[in-house]
């Protein structure tokens, strides 16, 4: 190994495979597939051009979209966390007086 300026560089023998190539990291991406009917295909090419973008721009922009509309948990799972937190049983003051404490801490000056 030589000793590069940040990373161990492999062995010229033994190195990357082009010249090109980085021997750092970097973000993998992943390609996606998708077979659509002719008038399909079209209607996506269509809307994309109209927003003035790629087609693998709307589509990436749809499944993120999608993606976020997705709920996280299922109602079942949902009610079990709120049925484990219902079970404890921890000291609370009224809101209002916690609230009024909180407003009261603010005037106090007590800053460290």
């Amino acid at each position: 190994m030589f000793k590069g300026a940040f990373v161990d560089l492999p062995d010229p023998l033994f190195g990357l495979t082009h010249q090109h190539e980085s021997d750092r990291l970097i973000p993998m991406a992943k390609r996606l597939q998708v077979i659509l009917k002719d008038p399909e295909y079209r209607e996506i090419q269509r809307v994309a051009r109209s927003r003035r973008m790629s087609i693998a721009e709307w589509v990436r922009q749809a499944l993120d979209l999608a993606r976020r509309r997705e709920p996280g948990a299922g109602v079942g799972k949902k009610l079990e966390v709120i049925r484990a937190a219902a079970r404890h049983d921890f000291p609370s003051a009224d809101i209002d007086r916690m609230l009024a404490e909180i407003e009261s801490g603010y005037g106090a000056g007590t800053h460290s």
